[in-house]
Order: structure tokens, then sequence, then C-alpha cells
């Protein structure tokens, strides 16, 4: 069993999946309590906003770990949710700092479906990635022997 630069990319994606499971998670929360209007829009906009570019700089550090290990298949697999995050990134509303929540749009009912939405998908999409990361750091420990 030899430890290799992939099986660290891999260990590397696991750890750093297990922080974006919870930044999904305190992701819908959020939502919610805007949804059940347990919280106002500024406090949440102002706890959310600062999560984004983390949660995107993790993501796409894993992937540049993928690359450098020749991990393609894993980058690909990533690949469709990096393109989205740019994408949403750069059709943000104008705001004075990083983030993508306005709290003059968020308690509109499509926004807010569709962050509440986008939270479930990526919850759902880490999950299954952490599974799959788990499965490749063992396969890449083991077919290093």
């Amino acid at each position: 069993m030899a430890f290799t630069f992939a099986a660290l990319s891999y260990i590397v994606a696991l750890i750093i999946d297990a922080f974006l499971i919870f930044f999904a998670i305190f992701h819908i929360i959020a939502f919610d309590e805007l949804k059940t209007d347990y919280k106002n829009p500024i406090d949440q906009c102002n706890s959310l906003n600062p999560l984004v570019l983390p949660e995107y700089g993790l993501h796409l550090l894993f992937n540049i770990l993928f690359l450098l290990a020749g991990e393609l298949f894993s980058f690909f697999l990533n690949l469709p949710l990096l393109l989205y995050h740019i994408h949403r990134y750069r059709n943000r509303p104008v705001m004075s700092g990083p983030g993508l929540y306005d709290p003059t749009s968020i308690m509109n009912h499509e926004v807010l479906s569709q962050c509440q939405r986008e939270g479930w998908i990526k919850l759902a999409f880490y999950l299954l990635a952490f599974f799959y990361y788990l499965y490749g750091m063992i396969v890449s420990l083991i077919s290093a022997a």
C-alpha cells in the first residue's frame, strides 16, 4: 500500500467535502429561517455572504489537486458545479462586498425558492461526492501497492 499524490488529493477532498456539506446544511437552515420569518434578511445575508467565497475556493482547491494528480474523471465530475459557481458569482446582484445574497431581493419568493433548491442540490452533490472520494481514496491506496 503506497501513498500517492492521488491518494492525498482524495484525502484532502474528503476533508474539504465535509466542510462543504456543513456549508450546504447551514445554507438550507438559513433559507428555511428566512422562509418562516424567524430571522430578518439583513442578518441572514450578513451571515451567509462571508461563506460564499470560502465555499467556492475550497471546491476549486481540491479540483486543482485532482487535475494535478491526473484524476481527470474526478475533475470532470466536479466541473459542472465549478462552472455553475463561476456563472453564479459573475451574475450576482450589485453589492458593496463579496457574496451572492442581497437582503433587498432575498425575500422574493422566486429567489428564496431558487436559493433553497440550490442548497438541497449542493447538499446531495456533496454527499454523493463524499462517498465517491472515499471510494477513490481506497482504490488509489490499494492500486498503488
